[in-house]
């Protein structure tokens, strides 16, 4: 019953495909642009932030509807103008010319927090690249999901385009989501580490997010009251719920109290070590898992259910955030190192630069490898270092790490799924955008011969290995040959 359910969506994705394969890019261009104004329209993006809400429970209303707005608005600026249909690029000196050609039937697995972004930002640049796309929500934001879908496919049918090209399935859970991966000609996975292992799993190309949440250092050069600020913002920023708010932070001893008083300024609780035990406790029961009735709540509720009363400095009486103390910098299994999907952030002293960078590795390397750090410095050699050393696929400096799924005051491309590279997991480096939504087909014409000149490429090699007395005539046939 779910196979063929799963099937049948699928086939109808493919029939839509199918009819806009051969449509011109100006034709392309206005669907786009119909789909993403309804998913930018202010009562629109209202009306699926209130939903979300309802559905998950994850984040605050005001975040989720700012975040649609901007993320979609991001992703159309992302796309305009590019050129997607034919002809993509032309090279006469080389004999070569490019074609863009679509991948067909996308299945997507969307997470529960932020689900509205989430399905928008994919489908956008999806359609841009005349792919169709079948969603497999997490059933916990599976009536949003379904509403979001819904004002699209409307869109797209008023652009006279078929609605099928973007589908929900009816069916969720676990069996609907991996036929559907089965199924489909491409995958992309974003959620949890498993729902990321079956996409790798279902033979089909796949692309998937890593798992993980930044750890950002404060060096004494830093500017603290800018550092706070972004910091404090980031990791409170829709209950913590994105996998880019900060989550653990390193100060230098020497700056360590004036940043906690920062922080404390922005609407920071400070926790002492019993305070930061109880939450612990209570968000970690078991010591591994999070607690899933408590992520992406607020930190006032965490604190309440901590038996911990919030002050903060900024005179709101109502923490966004609560600073859990990490004194022992030799616990690096400490589960409140991991990742939180709540308003948390673990707060740690340095002493010396090396020390700081070698407990962001291995941090990362039990929690997020791959994912993204941060540092907040006025040291250009320390950003170098840190890039160099961190297996990771992004560095955010002097900025919140929140910038990583784009930002209008960076270059970081918009995107809502962050591959993560072989270090987590994940087959591709970087941001995903429309550029991994396409198939490519190479035409290739003979130019003129040119041979590469062997004592350039070979060096010092070619002199001491014999090189001069191989016979030419047989070093051009070989040439030919190959």
């Amino acid at each position: 019953m779910v196979t063929e359910a799963v099937r049948e969506a699928v086939r109808r994705a493919r029939a839509a495909q199918r009819e806009i394969a051969s449509w011109s890019q100006e034709r392309i261009d206005d669907v786009v642009a119909a789909v993403g104004w309804q998913c930018y329209r202010e009562d629109n993006a209202r009306h699926i932030a209130q939903l979300s809400h309802r559905d998950t429970a994850l984040g605050t209303i005001e975040h989720l509807y700012a975040m649609q707005r901007r993320r979609v608005l991001g992703v159309l600026r992302d796309l305009h103008g590019v050129k997607t249909v034919g002809v993509i690029e032309d090279l006469p000196e080389l004999g070569l010319r490019k074609l863009a050609k679509p991948l067909g039937v996308i299945a997507v697995a969307s997470p529960a927090t932020a689900p509205g972004p989430g399905i928008m930002c994919n489908a956008l640049p999806m359609l841009k690249t005349r792919n169709a796309a079948v969603f497999t929500p997490n059933p916990r934001a599976h009536a949003t999901a379904r509403e979001v879908i819904r004002l699209m496919r409307a869109a797209l049918s008023d652009a006279g385009a078929p609605p099928d090209l973007l589908q929900c399935l009816e069916v969720t859970g676990r069996e609907a989501g991996t036929a559907l991966m089965r199924e489909a000609d491409q995958v992309v996975a974003i959620g949890g580490a498993n729902t990321v292992r079956r996409a790798y799993e279902s033979g089909t190309p796949a692309i998937g997010a890593g798992v993980g949440n930044p750890t950002v250092v404060v060096d004494e050069t830093a500017d603290l009251a800018d550092a706070a600020e972004k910091i404090a913002t980031g990791a409170s920023y829709n209950n913590g719920t994105s996998c880019s708010s900060e989550s653990n932070v390193l100060v230098h001893a020497s700056v360590a109290e004036r940043f906690r008083a920062e922080l404390a300024r922005r609407g920071a609780h400070l926790c002492g070590p019993d305070e930061t035990a109880r939450v612990r406790a209570l968000m970690w029961p078991d010591g591994t898992a999070l607690n899933r009735d408590l992520i992406g709540r607020p930190a006032s509720v965490i604190a309440a259910a901590a038996g911990i009363a919030v002050d903060t400095a900024d005179g709101a009486g109502k923490a966004t955030v609560l600073v859990l103390d990490h004194a022992d910098a030799t616990a690096l299994d400490d589960p409140i190192l991991r990742e939180k999907i709540s308003p948390l952030l673990t707060f740690g002293v340095y002493d010396d630069f090396e020390e700081a960078v070698r407990r962001v590795e291995e941090i990362s390397d039990r929690c997020g490898r791959g994912h993204s750090c941060g540092i907040h410095t006025d040291r250009p050699d320390r950003v170098a270092l840190l890039a160099e050393r961190v297996p990771t696929c992004r560095v955010v400096v002097n900025q919140s790490t929140m910038t990583n799924t784009g930002s209008f005051d960076s270059g970081v491309p918009f995107t809502t799924t962050l591959s993560s590279g072989t270090w987590g997991g994940c087959g591709v480096s970087g941001n995903i955008t429309w550029r991994h939504f396409l198939n490519h087909t190479l035409i290739s014409r003979p130019i003129p011969e040119s041979l590469p000149d062997e004592r350039l490429l070979f060096g010092g090699h070619w002199e001491q290995r014999g090189g001069p007395e191989t016979d030419g005539a047989q070093q051009e046939g070989l040439a030919h040959r190959v």
